[in-house]
């Protein structure tokens, strides 16, 4: 094949036009996945659903993967006995050299197929916590957000101390379903569990102290619990398990210096933070006016040892002798 005096080595008038009619297939189908994509765009109007936008991109992505795939066969491989051949040189090629692309594609498979999670969903995914902003067929894209106190210490170290936004948005490869657990804070029951420890001294009124805690507690925590009642049971239903027992409450727990008080209660997946402030303000307020105090780890004299104390006068001072010696 000549094109301005140029012969092109290897490519005659029968692959010429293949790869012609291969070019124009896949500029076809890219603008079908536009027009698809387009169309969305117009039928959800000015208040676009951005969850309906991503699953008809994703849906307009996987159909044109396939048509092109299809076209690229068809085209190239009219042969059946030279498909075999290509297919099995390409697979072993693929198997080598694209190793992690091919398994992170493998788990891109496994989370759409098993609803491990999708966008919008919070998870934790290869050391990363915070919401799913993106998800591709190799990557995933993570709107990174804090860790409480209690988990400062994990890889990576983070400079929010609560499950607020960072501001970073991480990428991790969908092969890290394959290696790690994933956490989801959101997909079947959007609902966790929370705690808030408060330390009072043995001699303070503890009773009262609990219902203070309790009555904080519903206060600020009590339309999450309202809703989580039918979520619970479609989740007992679906999974024929027992989830405890939502209604908030105290435990004590004994130490050698104050009485622990630990509320237990529910909350959404998200504003746990502004939830737990609100209570903590809340009970403060009415700590101090029931007189209760806050226990520390401050050190009390409850006993001094008798001292002794004498007073040296001038008369018992020694005296100095200034004789010359001899």
């Amino acid at each position: 094949m000549e094109m301005f005096g140029v012969r092109f080595v290897g490519v005659n008038d029968e692959t010429g036009q293949k790869l012609l009619l291969t070019i124009a297939f896949i500029l076809g189908i890219l603008l079908l996945r536009a027009l698809i994509v387009s169309v969305a765009h117009l039928v959800t109007g000015r208040h676009r659903n951005e969850r309906v936008m991503f699953w008809t991109r994703q849906g307009a992505s996987i159909t044109a993967a396939v048509f092109a795939l299809v076209a690229l066969l068809s085209i190239w491989f009219d042969d059946p006995q030279r498909l075999t051949t290509g297919l099995g040189i390409f697979s072993a090629g693929l198997a080598f050299a694209l190793q992690r692309v091919v398994t992170a594609l493998a788990g891109y498979v496994v989370i759409m197929r098993g609803h491990t999670f999708t966008v919008g969903d919070r998870i934790t995914m290869g050391g990363v916590r915070g919401d799913v902003i993106a998800l591709t067929f190799t990557q995933t894209r993570i709107m990174e957000m804090g860790q409480p106190p209690a988990v400062q210490g994990a890889d990576p170290a983070m400079w929010v101390r609560s499950r607020q936004f960072t501001g970073r948005i991480v990428t991790v490869t969908n092969d890290k379903v394959f290696d790690e657990p994933v956490y989801n804070y959101t997909r079947e029951f959007p609902f966790i569990w929370e705690e808030m420890t408060v330390p009072i001294p043995y001699r303070a009124d503890r009773g009262q102290a609990e219902a203070i805690l309790l009555e904080c507690v519903a206060e600020h925590a009590a339309a999450p619990d309202r809703d989580s009642v039918p979520v619970r049971r479609a989740l007992e239903k679906r999974y024929f398990i027992s989830v405890d027992d939502l209604t908030p409450r105290v435990f004590y727990r004994l130490t050698d210096n104050w009485l622990e008080l630990t509320v237990r209660f529910i909350v959404r997946e998200h504003g746990i933070r502004d939830i737990k402030d609100a209570i903590a303000r809340a009970a403060l307020a009415k700590f101090d006016q029931a007189s209760i105090e806050i226990a520390s780890a401050t050190y009390e004299l409850v006993g001094v040892p008798t001292l002794r104390v004498q007073k040296v006068t001038a008369a018992h001072t020694p005296r100095v002798s200034h004789d010359p010696i001899l």
